[in-house]
């Protein structure tokens, strides 16, 4: 086992694994412990009473940060004609249609965080599905990255917008900003990542939906907190 440093050990002791934090004190637990000489990310993990082996109870989607995430996101796009001078213009990295698919095969390019494709590329992207898939790059028309309108799914990807998924335990992982983004930016993004999350909860999954949520900054250690209505007035009851 990897050994902890003194300053994650140090935090770890400071906070009490056993208490439930509001949203607004978890977030100035994590800030407060975020102390490496780098801009740590902060990160919300729910752990949901779903079965993700079974399709109909598998979370995945996207979710707007009201704030941003604080990533420069470099993105791809699968387009040619007049979407591929849409995507240049919207600021895409990396555009290319046969061209970027050749380039990934033959040279393992994988210089990018986000793929996004016209749904007439999507017969030769789909042969890349070993490449992409596993590192979570496949374009999916469920988190909007295989859309005709890569323009505008450029722009939001770039300003902020996240995807998110099941792991195979039932967990999911969202980041929310930056350690440095204010308290009030990142109660913001917290915000509008449990009400989706809520919003998302699959109609097959019965009994306690959200078992649990904590947050944590890159290095730092998890602060666990107690759902809070959202926002949008939806029902977290029986979560």
């Amino acid at each position: 086992m990897a050994k902890q440093g003194k300053k994650h050990t140090n935090a770890v002791k400071a906070v009490d694994r056993s208490k439930l934090h509001t949203p607004a004190e978890a977030i100035g637990l994590v800030k407060q412990h975020a102390t490496r000489n780098f801009d740590e990310s902060v990160e919300v993990a729910f752990r949901l009473g779903v079965d993700p082996r079974k399709a109909d109870q598998m979370l995945r989607g996207t979710v707007a940060l009201p704030a941003g995430s604080g990533k420069n996101v470099r993105v791809a796009v699968f387009a040619a004609g007049d979407a591929a001078n849409e995507a240049r213009e919207a600021g895409a990295d990396i555009v290319g249609a046969d061209d970027l698919v050749k380039r990934i095969q033959d040279e393992n390019f994988l210089d990018f965080d986000l793929a996004i494709a016209t749904p007439d590329l999507m017969g030769q992207v789909g042969r890349l599905g070993r490449v992409l898939g596993p590192r979570g790059l496949m374009p999916n028309p469920k988190t909007g990255t295989v859309t005709q309108d890569v323009g505008r799914a450029v722009s939001e990807f770039k300003g902020g917008k996240v995807e998110y998924r099941t792991d195979r335990h039932g967990n999911v992982h969202i980041p929310i900003g930056k350690a440095s983004f204010t308290a009030e930016d990142l109660q913001r993004n917290f915000d509008a990542v449990l009400d989706e999350i809520v919003r998302a909860k699959p109609a097959a999954a019965k009994g306690r939906y959200i078992k649990g949520i904590s947050a944590s900054s890159t290095m730092g250690p998890g602060v666990r907190i107690t759902p809070e209505p959202p926002k949008t007035g939806a029902s977290i009851a029986n979560a």
